[in-house]
Formats: structure tokens, sequence, C-alpha cells
């Protein structure tokens, strides 16, 4: 007379196939890591340096609603004697630090290769204090806006988590390569080894 309580042999073979499902979602989570790391060093590290375009993190409230602190700017060139009213641009102001800000076009005070603006930030009530002559070539201007992006590239240049990262991003990468290891080997080895190993876990 059974009494119904699973035999060692089940247990084993249900032990089996949560090693299996572990694994396979230790490899999708590790898969999706290095997918998220890859796609950040390119789309944040190195593209830009090729001057396409540059991610900017949006530090002030004084451009809300378009951008709000948090936000990830991303500016394209545009040829300065192309700037117009309406656009929001970086530049550097003209007195002070000299800091770099991202506030909106009002009025372009004299034309030329070389033109000066006034900016106003979407959120203030009065103009800058300035105008602002835009030197060089270009200007850098918002062409999108990535939404709170900007805190989890924030997060990602503390000194404990980019230290982890860089020792992370490689321990991940040699155990994917072992996973891949293991499957072959069960490829290649066929159904009997997960029978072989239920047999030795039920002994």
């Amino acid at each position: 007379m059974r009494d119904g309580t699973p035999g060692p042999g089940r247990s084993a073979t249900t032990l089996v196939a949560l090693l299996r499902r572990a694994r396979f979602v230790f490899e999708l989570v590790a898969r999706a890591a290095l997918v998220v790391a890859m796609t950040a060093l390119l789309g944040l590290g190195l593209v830009p340096r090729m001057g396409w375009y540059r991610p900017v993190t949006v530090l002030s409230g004084s451009m809300r609603p378009a951008l709000s602190p948090g936000d990830i700017a991303v500016l394209t060139p545009e040829p300065v004697p192309e700037v117009r009213v309406g656009q929001a641009i970086s530049y550097r102001i003209p007195i002070g630090d000299h800091h770099v800000q991202t506030h909106r076009v009002i009025a372009i005070v004299h034309g030329g290769a070389h033109p000066s603006v006034r900016t106003k930030g979407d959120a203030n009530t009065a103009p800058d204090p300035w105008v602002a002559k835009l030197n060089g070539p270009t200007a850098w201007r918002v062409r999108a806006v990535l939404p709170k992006v900007g805190w989890v590239v924030f997060w990602f240049r503390t000194p404990l988590v980019h230290k982890l990262s860089v020792l992370l991003a490689p321990i991940l990468l040699a155990l994917l390569i072992l996973l891949r290891i293991w499957r072959a080997g069960e490829n290649e080895t066929g159904a009997e080894a997960p029978d072989e190993l239920a047999r030795t876990l039920s002994a």
C-alpha cells in the first residue's frame, strides 16, 4: 500500500529540475545586467566622445516642466548661425564661474557667425541677467530627454558602486561562460546525465 509520500528518486528529480530553473534565471539576470552595463558604457561614455551627441544630467528645476532634476538631456550640435528663438541650448554663461547652463533662447540680440542671445529658464519669472555670445562653430541643442535616468548615472558614479561594477562585470562574464560550458556538456551527454544525477542523489 502506498501512502502518497514521494520516493527518493522523485525528490532527486525535482531537485534537478529546480537547479536547472535556478540556473536559467541566473543566466537571464546576468545577461540583462551585462546588456545594461554595456549599453550605459557605450551610450554615456564612448559614443558621446565621437561628437554626435552629449548626455547632460539636469541638476536644477529652472527648465521645468521640459527638464526636471535627474533627467538626462540629450544634446546634438547645432551650427551657431542656425540657433533660433525657442530652442533650448547648453552654453557657458559669460559671468562668474562660466559654468554650463541649459536654458531656452528668447531673443537673438545680434546675428551673424557668432550670434549673441538672451536666454531664460522655462520655470523662471525673469530672463537671465546677461547676453551670451555663442563662440565656436556649433552650439549644443536639446533634442531629447530621458526622465530620471540621471539619478541612475549618479548612483553608478559613486565610488562604492563604481568599484563593485568594475569587479562584478568580469565575474558575471566568467559565470556566463561557465554556464555555456555546462550546457554544452549536457548536450553532449544527452538525457542520461539528469537521470544519473537523480540516481546519485536518491542513493
